[in-house]
Formats: structure tokens, sequence, C-alpha cells
């Protein structure tokens, strides 16, 4: 678990890039599939109809919204029919409230004279009677999935008050055979792309605050060397590179900088480094192992684990510097500290009964939950709203990703046949 503890039984290979940047706009030769395996207790029961002449669009949007949804676990779907109902009229409230909808959503797709299309829609409150929020909404026709993601974003936070998440993004890798691809996909495992191919380990992606680039580690060099990748672009270049491992990058809030973990100077410890490469300087000093560090949102902290007790646990130290203090206390094994967006909660693996499995530390309780039961959970990473936590386990003897609620009501599996998917990383929210 931890970084550096891994890094250290990988061999150093030859370079044997097999294609060094794939090309963005080649998709990827699998997507990952996503099956539910568990749901809220409670779920918010809508309705959503097909959108008027949505059949002028070459593929549909609300088969994608109602999908979205329903895979959140928060939300069940109403059954109404193959009926359209336009956004331009007010549906009968009181009988689809009836029909056991709380909620509906109505739209209508329009063409335009560019070539393009004009999406309408409204979402009604069937119990108050009211209407939540309208919206248009401007697409090629190919852009149908992200226009459906961005639709579902809006359902979410109009019922829930949280943004959603089905426009973000999901990074991870994917090994088959001897073939290791930095993978780009939608949160639903659409639209998969390889950003990056090589024949040597791809470890520790991170996405930077503006979802524009990829931190990552990389063997291609005989050694672990981290870059940074823009992916509009797809140019990279090297922002770590010093004598012994360069591992374990995290960005700051703010964007301008990432923590590292570098054994230039003996064991792994923990520096600070500008995005560019520049002004590396130190920021922890241990007679142990430092690693796996993540900032606070507020970026006042640095979060990491550390053996300097005996045993590994999660401490924090504040960005300028000073006395590190530690955060884990219940168990022997506590790793990967991830904090939550809103900062209140601390996501991590613990060791318990045998098996590493993800956990969440309420940081002004000190009450910590166990989220899931599996043996081999590894690398979690929340969803920009905190609602859910992307990780890394086993099924079947090959890596998967899977995902589990900030509450452990709501689980899901991420695969692709016939490969290991590990080190998953969402991305952030995207800006309109």
């Amino acid at each position: 678990m931890i970084t550096t503890l891994r890094l250290s039984s990988l061999r150093f290979l030859r370079l044997a890039i097999a294609g060094l940047l794939a090309a963005c706009a080649l998709a990827a030769h699998a997507q990952l599939s996503i099956e539910i395996t568990g749901a809220g207790a409670t779920r918010f029961p809508v309705a959503i109809p097909i959108f008027e002449s949505e059949s002028a669009l070459p593929r549909g949007i609300t088969d994608v919204v109602r999908a979205d949804l329903e895979r959140s676990g928060l939300f069940s779907l109403v059954d109404i029919g193959p009926v359209a109902l336009p956004e331009s009229v007010v549906p009968d409230l009181a009988g689809y409230r009836s029909r056991g909808a709380d909620a509906i959503l109505t739209g209508s797709v329009v063409p335009l004279s560019d070539g393009r299309f004009e999406v309408r829609f409204r979402l009604f409150d069937t119990q108050k009677q009211v209407e939540l929020g309208a919206q248009a909404l401007r697409m090629a026709p190919q852009q149908n999935r992200a226009t459906a993601h961005r639709i579902a974003d809006f359902v979410y936070e109009k019922l829930t008050g949280q943004p959603g998440y089905f426009s973000t993004r999901i990074a991870y890798v994917v090994k088959s055979g001897p073939r290791y691809e930095l993978q780009i996909a939608d949160a639903d495992g659409a639209n998969a792309q390889a950003a990056l191919v090589s024949r040597e380990p791809i470890i520790s992606p991170a996405w930077s605050p503006d979802g524009q680039r990829l931190a990552y580690v990389s063997f291609e060099a005989k050694k672990p060397v981290v870059y940074i990748h823009t992916l509009v672009t797809g140019q990279r270049q090297v922002v770590a590179n010093f004598k012994g491992s360069n591992s374990a990058p995290a960005w700051s809030p703010d964007g301008r900088q990432l923590a590292v973990v570098l054994t230039k100077d003996g064991l792994s410890q923990l520096y600070l480094i500008n995005a560019d490469g520049s002004g590396v300087r130190r920021t922890a000093t241990s007679a142990g192992i430092d690693t796996e560090p993540a900032f606070s949102p507020d970026g006042q902290w640095i979060y990491f684990t550390s053996d300097r007790g005996g045993s590994p646990q999660i401490y924090r130290i504040p960005v300028s510097g000073g006395t590190a203090q530690r955060v884990t206390f219940e168990g022997s094994y506590n790793v990967t500290p991830r904090p939550a967006p809103d900062g209140r909660t601390l996501a991590f693996i613990t060791r318990q009964e045998g098996g590493f499995r993800v956990a969440v530390l309420d940081l002004a309780s000190r009450q910590t939950m166990i989220l899931t039961d599996s043996a081999r959970d590894e690398s979690p990473s929340f969803a920009p709203n905190g609602r859910m936590i992307l990780y890394a386990s086993e099924s079947g003897g090959r890596g998967v990703l899977a995902a589990v609620s900030a509450d452990g009501r709501v689980r899901q599996r991420l695969s692709i046949e016939a490969a290991d998917v590990r080190e998953p990383a969402w991305g952030p929210l995207p800006r309109r």
C-alpha cells in the first residue's frame, strides 16, 4: 500500500515504449463496464420521459440521463411508458404523483439552422406542484452523451442540493499482458481513450485542479520519474527526476505546485516542487518512510502516510512546515489518506481482519466507518462532490475498479474484460 514499498517490488526494465503518446482521438480497445452491486435504502422516485423530437438526434439523450441517475443509487425510475413530454407544456403533476413519481423531467429537442440542436428541459416537483428549474443547452449531434450528463447533473443538484458528478472524468491504468495504458474515461466508463501507452509501469495519476493536466509516475527511464501531461495537446514534461525514486505526485489546490516523494537524500521523504519542476524543497523530516501525500482542500495541510511511529499510520503537517501530527490511532495499518472535497472527512485504506478496506474518518468526531468488505482495496479517490469514492480492488484474480458511497450504502464495480485495472483518480468538476 505504501507507494515507496510498492515501487521497490517493480523491476526497472529497459525502455520499450509501444506508443509513447497515444493520440487522444483514438478510442481505447475496451470500455469499463459498470455493475451496480448495492443501492441506497431510500431512493427518490423520478420520471424521465422521452424528450419531444429526440428522434431527430443521431443518438438519444434520455437513456443516458436515466442510466446516470439510476447508477448513483439515489434515484429510482418511474416507468410512465413511451410518452414524450415537451418542456413547453406543464405536465399533469398530480397525475404523475399518483403514479409514484416525486419529480418529473420534461424536454424538447429543437434543430438549429447551423446543424446543431437546442435541448430545452424543465424539472418539476410533483408533490409541491412547482417547477424546480429549467435550462437550454446547445449541442452538436455528436455531443449527445456530454449533454445528457449535464442534464443528469442538473437533476441531481436540484433534487439533492449537491453538484452532480456525471460530467466528470476518471483516469486509471489498464494492464493487458506486457502493455500498460493510462486511460481517461467519462465517469460512467464510456469514451475511454489512452493518454499514454507503454511497456513499463505507469502509476499514481493525479488530476490538476482545472482538469486539464495529469501528473503521474512512469518507469520508462528505468526508474520512477514524475511527469505532467497536458491532455489537450498531448505534451508532457518531466517534473521530478532526481537521484533515486520520484513518486506519489499530489497537486496543491491552486495548481501551482505538487507534493512529491523523493529518495534523493536517503529514505522516502516529502518535498514540494513547483509545477514547472523548479523550486524543490523538503517539507518534512523523519527517520522513517514518509509517502502518499495529499493536500487538504484549503491548501493548509499535507496528509501523508508514515511508519515513523513503528507502523504505517496517517499524519498531517502544515504546508508551511512544522511538526507532524498523527491522525489515525485505531488499528496497526492505515495508509493512503485522501481528504474529502469539503475537508470534513478523510478516506483511507485500513487493514481489518486480514483484508485491506476503504474507510472514512470524520475529522471532527474522530469516528471511523469501514465502507467495504473486500480483501485488497487500494487507491481511494473522492468524486468532486464527495458523494462517491472510487478505488481499486480485485475480483477473480484480476484488478477491477469499484465505487462506494461515502455512507457505504451504494456500491458499484467497474471492470474491463481480460485486463487488470488499477490506480484510479477521479477528476474535478468541469468548468463551464
